[in-house]
């Protein structure tokens, strides 16, 4: 038998906030969407821009720089809204996420991620899998089912479900 260390390659997407790189891996991103007109949800949790239209259902569009304590910005031509299946408590919740820009899809072998900083990050590390080089600096690895907790998924949830809101879209 082999002492050779088998490591498994994931397929990432890259995308910037703030000048910052991050990355999703694939099998949470379900499309990448132009900014678009956000119908907002009065009394909405102050990250939730609102929702879109998504085939006639209401997708929840969450501010990606709010969720993580960046200032927000006005949205320009690079703006996306990257549209994620997450789990939440073993169901499936369609959202949206705004970022300032997608970047690429990368693939990543697990020789190449690095362990998330414990001391001094500035975003919470039980959402951060780990850590690219990459030449501008670093890609953080997002979990993307642990970005958002259970409660805030909730709240997408339900918003989702609003019969209401998806009236009026």
């Amino acid at each position: 038998m082999s002492n050779e260390i088998i490591h498994t390659t994931q397929t990432y997407l890259t995308f910037q906030l703030n000048k910052e790189f991050f990355a999703a891996n694939v099998n949470n991103v379900l499309n990448i969407l132009g900014m678009m007109p956000i119908t907002q949800i009065p009394k909405a949790p102050y990250y939730i821009k609102g929702v879109i239209n998504m085939r006639g259902t209401a997708l929840p569009v969450i501010d990606t720089r709010l969720k993580f304590g960046m200032p927000t910005v006005e949205a320009s031509v690079n703006t996306a809204i990257l549209v994620l299946n997450v789990q939440i408590e073993g169901k499936d919740v369609m959202l949206g996420a705004v970022v300032d820009s997608v970047d690429e899809v990368i693939e990543l072998d697990g020789k190449h991620i690095q362990e998330s900083p414990t001391l001094g990050a500035k975003y919470k590390s039980e959402f951060i899998v780990g850590m690219a080089q990459k030449e501008e600096g670093f890609i953080m690895l997002l979990d993307m089912d642990k970005v958002f907790s259970s409660d805030e998924l909730l709240v997408v949830n339900q918003i989702a479900e609003n019969d209401d809101i998806n009236n009026k879209l």
